[in-house]
Order: structure tokens, then C-alpha cells, then sequence
């Protein structure tokens, strides 16, 4: 559907976006998670023809997008920022906004903006203007502004930052009920890891503007010192991490959850990273199946393993714990 190759993207000579491909397939339930600053928002500005990356190519369905994309091709995917502004007037205007200058008709208009309303929860607030919404509020309305255009790529921001657990539901809810409706394809920008697994078919992750090849339980940024070799260590909460590395100064250490062995006891093992610690959080992980082990082990680290090694093991919350890793296992960006 649309997709980037070969992007590097710059403000003020800074490079804030490095990547050769990233696409959102049609029909795609895609999430995109990082730490504040990991390029998350300006990814999603590319996507949505908003700005022309400083290199490399935008396309849409194979095409290359042209600098200045036609209002045609812009309406076919739309933004919701973190911080939406509404327009002046109430809710309902706001929601039927876009419908408006679409020349939709009034009747066909208010029949639209009334369901995708009743989805997000919003009947009762249509008379209220701006200053009588929360902030949660005001992003359950600029989604529904956006559903309601009927675009083909949805792009959401942290969609759900300002709301509570029952209004994030019915948001999620909403999105799949639009997308079970129709053809769309969802492209979700979250530090929230929980609603990412729970809601996202495909969940990426950025660092530094790059693509990580695993998700944000396991990034840290840190000051690489020199070891001995071809090795490196960094501290990181109580613990010490050694790596396979270079590099020293300023990193992001990125530990893949599925690299981590997991035990109940140190076994035997040419890993130089071997943490003891209790778990903390045991839950289903569906990027490719398997059980999501949070423990703390001076630091709090998620590994991966399949349902049959956590029930021989007995892992539960406050069991303890001990997680390995070889140095070549953490990557370094």
C-alpha cells in the first residue's frame, strides 16, 4: 500500500529517520513502538505525505509519490497526532468536518458521523465544543474525524495516551469493527507495549530512527566502555551488560527477548551475561507465539519462551529466575 525505501530523513541537518524499507501492507493492523525521540511521529508524517523525505522514496502501491502529492492521493491516508487540535464548533461538526468538503450530503453526512460516534463512545458529547473535553476526549474525537472520511491507511499517533482502560477499549474495538467492515490498513504509533501485543497483528520497533529488531522492554540507552578485545560493558540499572562490540560512548543496547536463556538456576554456559533476579510479569506473547517472561534482574528484562518451557519451569510471578545471554546476542546501534 505505502511504503518507504532507502529514507533518510533530517531537520536541521540531524538524522532522525534511517531506513531502507518500511511498509504498511493493505489491509496491515501494524504497530510501531519506541522510546520518546525514536523517530515514531516522523515516520508517520512520511507515511502520510505530510513531508518528502530529505532521500530516498515514498510510494503508494508501487508508484513513486511525487514531492507535492495530489489531494487525491492525500486523502487516501490520514493522520491523528498525539495532540490533536479540533476545530471550532461542536463535536458533531468536527467529526463531519471532512465530509463536508468532500460535498458528501447532509443526510448521508449525519448518518455517518452518528455511527462512527456511537463506536468511540461520543453520542452523548456531539453538542459539546472543545473546552468541555478532556484530553481523552479530544482523541476519541479526532479518531473518529478520521474514521469517518473513510480513508484507505488509518496513521495513528499514540491514539490512546489520554484515555482510560474502558475508553482505549472501545477505541481498539472501533478499529477493528472499521476494518472488519472494510479494507484498511492501521499503522499505530505506541510506547504502550501491552495494547500494542494485544490489539497489533505486526508490532516493529525504532531506535535512533532505525529499526530495532526487538521491541522497547530490552533497549537502553547507555555509555559504552571499552573491554578487553573485541568486547565492551555497559552499566545499566544495578547490573553490567557485556557485549561483542567496537563501539564505546553514547548506544542503544538491544537485547532480542528470544536470545535470552532462561532457567531457575546458572547452568553451565559460555554466556557472559548471567542474571539472577524474580519474575515479575508472565504473559502471552503473539509476535510469533510463545510466553512473555518479564523478571527483575537488576534491571528489568523480557524474555521468550515457548508455553511448554514456562510450565516446566514453573515460572510465576515472584518465582526466581536466571537469565542468559552471549555478548554477541546484544546489538549495538
Amino acid at each position: 500500500m505505502v511504503e518507504l525505501r532507502g529514507v533518510r530523513h533530517r531537520y536541521d541537518g540531524r538524522l532522525v529517520l534511517n531506513l531502507d524499507h518500511f511498509a504498511v501492507p493493505a489491509g496491515a493492523l501494524l504497530a510501531v513502538v519506541g522510546h520518546n525521540g525514536s523517530g515514531k511521529s516522523t515516520l508517520l508524517r512520511l507515511l502520510a505525505l505530510l513531508e518528502a523525505p530529505t532521500e530516498g522514496n515514498v510510494l503508494w502501491d508501487g508508484a513513486p509519490v511525487p514531492r507535492r502529492p495530489s489531494v487525491a492521493l492525500r486523502r487516501r491516508v490520514t493522520l491523528v497526532e498525539q495532540r490533536p487540535i479540533l476545530l471550532r464548533g461542536t463535536v458533531l461538526e468536527n467529526i463531519g468536518y471532512g465530509l463536508r468538503v468532500r460535498g458528501i450530503e447532509r443526510a448521508e453526512a449525519y448518518k455517518r458521523t452518528s455511527e462512527v460516534a456511537d463506536q468511540l463512545g461520543l453520542l452523548s458529547l456531539l453538542d459539546r465544543r472543545r473546552h468541555e473535553l478532556s484530553d481523552g476526549e479530544v482523541q476519541r474525537v479526532a479518531v473518529a474525524r478520521a474514521l469517518v472520511v473513510r480513508p484507505d491507511v488509518l496513521l495513528l499517533d499514540e491514539p490512546a495516551s489520554s484515555a482510560d482502560r474502558a475508553a482505549s477499549g472501545a477505541l481498539y474495538r472501533a478499529l477493528a469493527a472499521e476494518r472488519a467492515a472494510r479494507p484498511l490498513a492501521i499503522c499505530i504509533a505506541s510506547h504502550q507495549l501491552e495494547d500494542a501485543y494485544r490489539w497489533a497483528d505486526d508490532i516493529r520497533a525504532l531506535a535512533e530512527g532505525r529499526l530495532s529488531p526487538v521491541t522497547p522492554e530490552n533497549l537502553f540507552r547507555v555509555d559504552l566502555a571499552a573491554g578487553s578485545g573485541d568486547t565492551g560493558h555497559a552499566r545499566v540499572g544495578s547490573i553490567e551488560i557485556v557485549v561483542t562490540t567496537d563501539r564505546t560512548g553514547p548506544v542503544v543496547l538491544a537485547v532480542p527477548p528470544t536470545d535470552i536463556f532462561v532457567s531457575r538456576e546458572p547452568l553451565p554456559s559460555s554466556a557472559r551475561n548471567v542474571l539472577s533476579g524474580r519474575v515479575t510479569r508472565v504473559a502471552a506473547h503473539r509476535p510469533g507465539g510463545g510466553v512473555a517472561i518479564t523478571a527483575d534482574v537488576g534491571v528489568e528484562l523480557v524474555a521468550v519462551v515457548t508455553a511448554e518451557a514456562a510450565r516446566e519451569l514453573a515460572l510465576a510471578p515472584d518465582a526466581p529466575v536466571v537469565f542468559s545471554f552471549k555478548a554477541s546476542a546484544v546489538r549495538v546501534f
